[in-house]
């Protein structure tokens, strides 16, 4: 691998580690457990559907030289305000499941329930908030994108090697893959959440963005277009086999058991490490809940790294400032992780004694899915309007599978919407 592929490769593996953490570990796993391979449609066409999107971030910043941010600054100054309101609705809810996983994880790892006993996932949280926030501080992008890369690669190969020995040794229950699923209640409600982090929320495409500005000003390179989008379709496919990867050991080792996912985040993590086990061998256990944690730890700090900087970029055009300071960039991260321990503490301690775990997610996970057309609109116009050059213009078929995909989310969030008024009002 030569050097220049070295100074490309960045955006795309935190991309694939921003999916892989919650959609993956946790939603796809559980669709498996409780669906089977039913639900395979969803997963399938999310990822299909959603792809341009996430694309026309990387397209942009590579083209224009800025981030994707800028370009709905240039849309219109409410395009701007849309995309900060929405910022601000999701990220808190975001950051939250997103730690609370990593909690999970961390406490399953270090043994820490019998150490910190009833407060333990107090503890563990505010311990990854700040450690995340002070990795994010002293190193920012150089040391995130170094342990991304570190990390991914061990959850990469056992995540395939469990997967390969799952389907060697076949499903626990003889014959019975697939579910019942009714399209009503809780089962639409999770069919939602899945798709809305599957492979992650349609606004955090300006990440892409921002993380492919932020690479270049690192290498000091600036790639090709083909380039940049080669190096973000590697993350992308990545993320989106090892979403069929974590589905498939969700439905051939938990399906039909008559066992249950937690809704404690320890006891999940502890689950999810046991799965990959079961197929592998208890000798692996440490092996796989360390790769675990690390992803998942990489994903929270890449949480927090992404909000700081989209939250930066738009209060500084929203203020008309010249450009981001690393003033701005430090009081928007801390504001992230300063409301998400403050849901944490709501939705795992004070009100569900740490049962709400699932509930967290979803939460979070629909309401990402129920603002992605707007995202998803504006981030086609942005890339086939007349002022984007006609040379870096996406491709016909990338145009249509746009559009499908627009339809896509705009039916599936009406139809989440209706569910969700259904049972609540």
């Amino acid at each position: 691998m030569n050097s220049r592929v070295f100074k490309i490769l960045g955006p795309g593996i935190l991309f694939a580690s921003t999916a892989i953490g919650v959609s993956h570990l946790v939603q796809s796993t559980r669709a498996g457990a409780d669906y089977g391979f039913t639900l395979l449609w969803a997963i399938l066409l999310a990822n299909l559907f959603k792809y341009p999107f996430f694309e026309f971030g990387s397209r942009y910043a590579n083209t224009k030289g800025k981030s994707i941010i800028d370009g709905y600054a240039g849309l219109s100054k409410w395009m701007l305000y849309l995309y900060l309101l929405i910022t601000l609705g999701t990220m808190f809810f975001v950051s939250a499941a997103v730690c609370a996983v990593t909690a999970g994880f961390f406490q399953n790892l270090f043994g820490l329930k019998a150490i910190f006993g009833e407060n333990s996932t107090l503890y563990t949280n505010s311990i990854l908030i700040l450690f995340g926030a002070a990795i994010l501080i002293l190193g920012k992008y150089k040391t995130l994108d170094s342990i991304i890369k570190l990390i991914g690669i061990t959850l990469l190969l056992s995540t395939l090697l469990a997967f390969t020995l799952t389907l060697w040794n076949g499903p626990a229950k003889e014959g019975k893959l697939f579910g019942h699923f009714s399209w009503q209640g809780s089962d639409a409600l999770f069919l939602i959440a899945l798709m809305g982090w599957m492979p992650t929320a349609v606004d955090l495409s300006a990440w892409n963005s921002l993380w492919t500005l932020e690479r270049i000003a690192q290498t000091n390179y600036k790639p090709t277009l083909k380039e940049t989008i080669k190096e973000f379709n590697f993350g992308y496919l990545v993320s989106a086999f090892l979403s069929i990867c974590f589905l498939t050991l969700g439905t051939y080792i938990m399906f039909g058991s008559g066992e249950t996912l937690s809704g404690s985040g320890a006891v999940f993590a502890n689950q999810v490490v046991t799965m990959f086990t079961s197929s592998i061998g208890e000798w692996s256990y440490i092996i796989i809940a360390a790769a675990s944690f690390s992803i998942m730890l990489g994903t929270f700090i890449a949480v927090l790294d992404g909000y700081g900087r989209a939250l930066s970029r738009t209060a500084t055009l929203v203020l008309k400032k010249e450009k981001d300071t690393p003033k701005a960039y430090n009081i928007s991260m801390i504001l992230t992780a300063t409301g998400a321990f403050g849901l944490i503490y709501y939705y795992l301690i004070a009100a569900q004694n740490g049962q709400g775990f699932k509930t967290l997610v979803d939460v979070a996970t629909t309401l990402s899915f129920l603002v992605a057309p707007f995202i998803a609109i504006a981030n086609y116009r942005l890339v086939t309007n007349k002022e984007f050059p006609e040379n870096s213009q996406p491709p016909k078929w990338l145009r249509l599978l746009s559009v499908l995909g627009i339809l896509f989310l705009v039916i599936f969030s009406i139809f989440g919407a209706s569910e969700i008024y259904k049972l609540y009002f």
